[in-house]
């Protein structure tokens, strides 16, 4: 069976084109006006023939989802709220970058919110003048979330639902779409609604699709998978990708009964688990692993925490992105103060580790890490666990 229009590869779609009786270089065509002009209306294949616009047609070529509500941040970072097919809300972030000839924040901050996880350790996120500004897509893969982080507000009212390949892969043709004349999409990070590894049939098609050359052709340097910690799932994405999609880890904690506290996922995949997944991760020379660890005060802000943290992470290429907790309505839990951060910050760096501050970037639109949620859902339970 065949795959939803928009996750079908070229040799998918020379394949049904074929079985409808129609010339096979069709395939590649259609697959070119989809993926890489983000076309996804049949009458709009101007160089197809008009039987097979109708017949495109009449197999569900067509939007998958609508932009219902675009809001735009001070900063320029655009959180748009999509309905789809069946009425369920997802949503995506546009963050753009930092132009050279703006001040930057003081180096220990990172100067972007969530395209730092995507950048390579040679690379960074501003650019030139005169050059357009580079855009990172934060994209969902789920409709909310199973995994019950006390500090996201993706999952306060539970999975409703996965997203197919085709519905993650839309998400970045609207994307495009909504990119002002001076920007161009560098980056595509999977850390919007949803656990991406939970989902891991649909994550790893839209991957092959947003990378291949006559799609989009995004490089697999410039794509990140943010995970909670699904142990064999790492394990696959490692074997699939050759390690050469990026991967950031929702750490958070760096002793056991803090971090299930946090996050429920470590009951089951608990921290020496997840260690040996990481050293075992088939990362490319120069590359590193992404550590996401929010700082939630006085749960694992202090100092202490931070020596726990060096040693876990001992002898693993990583980098480490500290995020103060954005409050979210359904917790009581908040960020410690700044000075604290900047505390946390210097043990991890004093110790060798490349260690960066996010600026939260789209507060005033509710775009920032941690953030996405349902719109109008009502949590399962009010989290304000200890």
């Amino acid at each position: 069976m065949l795959p939803p229009p928009l996750a079908r590869t070229p040799e998918e779609w020379t394949a049904a084109i074929a079985a409808w009786g129609g010339r096979a270089f069709h395939g590649k065509q259609v697959f070119r006006w989809i993926q890489a002009r983000g076309v996804v209306e049949p009458a709009s294949m101007s160089d197809l023939p008009a039987d097979l616009r109708e017949r495109l047609r009449e197999d569900g070529v067509g939007p998958r989802m609508t932009i219902s509500l675009e809001r735009r941040a001070q900063d320029a970072t655009r959180k748009l709220l999509l309905t789809l097919h069946d009425g369920a809300t997802i949503e995506t972030v546009l963050i753009p970058g930092v132009s050279a000839g703006k001040s930057l924040l003081p180096s220990p901050v990172e100067p972007d919110a969530d395209s730092a996880a995507a950048v390579d350790d040679d690379d960074d996120d501003t650019h030139e003048a005169g050059e357009k500004v580079r855009v990172t897509q934060c994209i969902s893969t789920q409709v909310g979330c199973a995994m019950g982080c006390v500090f996201c507000a993706s999952g306060v009212a539970g999975l409703k639902r996965h997203l197919g390949p085709d519905e993650i892969v839309a998400q970045v043709l609207l994307g495009r779409s909504r990119l002002d004349d001076h920007e161009k999409l560098r980056n595509v990070v999977y850390m919007g609604m949803g656990e991406p590894l939970h989902n891991y049939e649909s994550t790893a098609r839209s991957l092959r699709l947003l990378t291949h050359p006559d799609g989009i052709g995004l490089s697999t340097r410039k794509v990140t998978i943010s995970t909670s910690g699904l142990v064999p799932e790492i394990e696959r994405l490692g074997r699939d990708f050759a390690g050469n999609v990026g991967l950031a880890i929702s750490l958070h904690a760096a002793d056991d009964e803090t971090r299930t506290r946090l996050m429920p996922i470590n009951k089951k995949y608990p921290l020496p688990v997840l260690m040996d997944a990481l050293r075992a991760y088939p990362l490319p020379k120069r590359r590193r692993i992404t550590i996401e660890y929010t700082l939630v005060a006085g749960k694992n802000d202090t100092v202490a925490e931070a020596k726990k943290l060096v040693k876990l992470l001992r002898g693993i290429p990583v980098k480490v992105n500290l995020i103060p907790m954005n409050p979210i309505e359904a917790s009581t839990l908040g960020p410690p103060n700044f000075a604290g951060v900047l505390d946390f910050q210097k043990v991890l760096c004093d110790a060798g580790y490349s260690c960066f501050i996010r600026r939260r970037r789209g507060d005033d639109v509710d775009a920032a890490c941690g953030q996405l949620a349902l719109l109008g859902a009502k949590p399962k339970v009010r989290v304000n666990r200890t």
